[in-house]
Order: structure tokens, then C-alpha cells, then sequence
């Protein structure tokens, strides 16, 4: 069984910054990618940023690049995402989003976090 976590959400003002985390955890045998995305009320799920295993480089949604940048910490299955000068328009659900192979599973698959809110606001 794996399972995905969020933690770290949370009200910040306008200009502030936010720490996310993801933790992984269960019978993990391999990452292929972790990643997030948001909901924003009355809107669909839309996809932030993704940080793959055994790349150099993370990719980011538009709307973030700049502003956010995630991480990851392999040793612990957990990747991080750094939100600074946060923005209204960032006020959002906030859901990990991790592709793994399971222990004995013969290929990767999606798993999901219950997400954690972050409202940007004055």
C-alpha cells in the first residue's frame, strides 16, 4: 500500500511565502515523478509543477515559474514546493500528485494526496 501525504498549507498575506511538503510512504519500489497541482473554487484541477527522478531540471506551470520552485528530498520520498510572493490569485487546494511503482506491482501508477489549502489574502 502507498500513500501521499501534504502537509503545510495554510493563510499567508499577499507578497508572503509558503513551504508545502508531500511525503510518500509504503511499499515504494521506484518514483518515476512528483508533482502538484491546485484547485481554485469553481475551477478545474490544474497542474503546477513536477519534479522527475533523474532529472536536472523541474517544470513549472506559467503562472508559477518564477514564484515557485520544488524540491526533493529522495532519501525521504518527499518533495517540497516553496511558494514566495504569493499572489490571490494562488489561493487554491493543494494536492501532491506521485507516480509509483508499488513493491511487486509490474508497472507505475498515479497516487494522490487529500490535499491542503492555501488562501493568499490581506
Amino acid at each position: 500500500q502507498v500513500q501521499v501525504v501534504e502537509s503545510g498549507g495554510g493563510l499567508v498575506q499577499p507578497g508572503g511565502s509558503l513551504r508545502l511538503s508531500c511525503a510518500a510512504s509504503g511499499s515504494i519500489f521506484s518514483i518515476v515523478a512528483m508533482g502538484w497541482y491546485r484547485q481554485a473554487p469553481g475551477k478545474q484541477r490544474e497542474w503546477v509543477a513536477t519534479i522527475i527522478t533523474g532529472a536536472t531540471e523541474s517544470n513549472y506551470a506559467d503562472s508559477v515559474k518564477g514564484r515557485f520552485t520544488v524540491s526533493r528530498d529522495s532519501a525521504r520520498n518527499t518533495i517540497y514546493l516553496q511558494m514566495n510572493t504569493l499572489k490571490p490569485e494562488d489561493t487554491a487546494v493543494y494536492y501532491c500528485n506521485a507516480n509509483i511503482q508499488a513493491s511487486g506491482a509490474p508497472y507505475a501508477k498515479e497516487y494522490w494526496g487529500q490535499g491542503t489549502q492555501v488562501t493568499v489574502s490581506s
